[in-house]
């Protein structure tokens, strides 16, 4: 589960990286990432999240989607193997350009003069230790795609993992998906 939180850090954080350099729609969106480690470890985590889901009654898996929800978050499996979430962005925070971040410990991120519709950054976090950098290419304020190479520790042993994501505008309403609040500092 791990693995599974930092795809989601990093994910986000790198949502929240690209986007803060742009203007951002508010709304409902829907970011869909695809990771590769350099042990497999992480697709071992993802394809056993997807069958413990699938394997669920009805009535848990609904819970757990529910919990999910309030949380600012809603997961299912991307196509390709990937991973797609919802996030929603209200008015106020689009307009602070202060996006989703459901991020624990210590991130700093650097990002670099745009060029065009493109931008690089690069991070480091304390919990769980990594960095990374990437690219992103945005579709004006209601889309994205992004590159990023990520370098961390899985069981105690050096992880390279890259992820390859798109973001996309879905709806002004984003129905029982709540904001993500950020954590308190």
């Amino acid at each position: 589960m791990k693995s599974i939180s930092l795809l989601l850090a990093s994910a986000t954080l790198a949502f929240a990286a690209g986007a803060q350099a742009q203007t951002t729609k508010p709304g409902l969106w829907e970011i869909t990432n695809k990771m590769q480690s350099s042990s497999g470890e992480m697709e071992k985590a993802m394809a056993n999240m997807e069958k413990q889901m699938a394997s669920m009654p009805p009535e848990q898996r609904k819970q757990m989607q529910d919990m999910m929800a309030k949380q600012g978050m809603s997961m299912a499996p991307g196509s390709g193997g990937g991973m797609s979430m919802k996030v929603c962005i209200t008015k106020e925070m689009a307009e602070r350009n202060e996006l989703p971040q459901q991020q624990q410990g210590d991130c700093k991120t650097t990002r670099s003069p745009g060029s065009g519709n493109t931008m690089k950054f690069s991070y480091t976090c304390t919990q769980p230790p990594s960095s990374g950098e990437g690219v992103m290419t945005f579709n004006g304020d209601t889309g994205y795609t992004m590159k990023m190479n990520t370098t961390t520790t899985v069981k105690g042993k050096p992880e390279k993992m890259t992820m390859d994501a798109t973001g996309k505008w879905l709806s002004a309403d984003c129905g029982a998906i709540k904001p993500i609040t950020p954590p308190k500092k």
